[in-house]
């Protein structure tokens, strides 16, 4: 299957996820939250994805859906609000939302093979898995992810709905943190596509951003996430203690999970990995050891 019949592929079945989401929020029954309106048209609309991944026996259906949630939770957050939200925050909010999705799911979709291609980590979950994969595939690879995009994407929730704060200066904070977490993360990930075009077999990633820390795009991610945070804060002071679960969430995954699995395959495959892990930090940028 070629790529542009998959990507045709997946846009369709975001359509229809889409569709079920909305229809829910139209005309199923409204709870006394907001918020858990929203959750439960993403867990309907992941349900839909997670079919299509069934369908195809291919679980990188899921893979976009990371990026694409949030704006839309923002945008229907935002049209069910008050009137008296400060524009200007839902202005801040929304550029720093939107960049980061059109830079996550645009390179998704530039790195996409096609549906004859799926992530490597799926497989080897549902082979662990062994007679509970379906199960491991619906809620480790599809419900989890959800509901954790959506604990990170609550203080969107806070900032475009909560009235009696005005705009000030951690709103203007917010913003530069996250627009620069974007930035870095685009920044690395030109460099990685470059590296990748030009490298030989078993060369190793330690130019640019990549010399500086093993996995620069997780930095800046956890930065998106936490600029995401502030903006809550800015909005809601007195919601504080949970506010940043959702960064809290997103770190220990990159840290316990993601990082460990990515730097266990790039050993695997590239020995000489080993120098960079010894050189170079794992997460926080900074200047790299000497070599040897």
């Amino acid at each position: 299957m070629s790529k542009r019949e998959s990507l045709v592929r997946v846009a369709a079945a975001y359509v229809i996820a889409l569709a079920v989401a909305s229809a829910w929020l139209i005309w199923g029954p409204d709870t006394p939250h907001l918020w858990l309106d929203a959750l439960i048209a993403d867990v309907l609309a992941t349900l839909v994805i997670f079919a299509a991944s069934r369908l195809h026996k291919n679980s990188s259906f899921y893979d976009a859906y990371w990026s694409v949630v949030p704006p839309l939770l923002l945008l229907y957050w935002w049209a069910s609000a008050g009137e008296d939200v400060p524009d200007a925050r839902v202005i801040l909010v929304a550029v720093v939302v939107l960049g980061w999705s059109i830079r996550l799911t645009g390179n998704w979709v530039y790195s996409f093979p096609g549906l004859h291609h799926e992530d490597w980590r799926y497989p080897l979950f549902r082979e662990r898995a062994g007679r509970f994969a379906l199960i491991v595939d619906l809620v480790a690879i599809h419900l989890v992810p959800t509901l954790q995009v959506f604990l990170g994407s609550l203080p969107i929730y806070l900032a475009v709905t909560h009235t009696g704060q005005d705009v000030g200066w951690l709103d203007i904070a917010a913003c530069a943190l996250g627009l620069g977490a974007v930035a870095l993360e685009f920044g690395a990930d030109l460099q990685m596509h470059r590296f990748t075009r030009e490298s030989q077999p078993g060369q190793v990633m330690d130019r640019g951003l990549w010399g500086w820390s093993r996995h620069p795009n997780y930095f800046g991610e956890i930065g998106f996430w936490f600029s995401l945070a502030l903006f809550g804060l800015a909005a809601s002071p007195d919601d504080w203690w949970w506010l940043f679960a959702g960064t809290v969430a997103m770190t220990a995954m990159f840290l316990g999970a993601s990082i460990p699995m990515m730097e266990k395959r790039s050993l695997a495959r590239r020995p000489a990995y080993q120098d960079v892990i010894d050189r170079v930090p794992r997460l926080v940028p900074r200047p790299p050891k000497a070599a040897g």
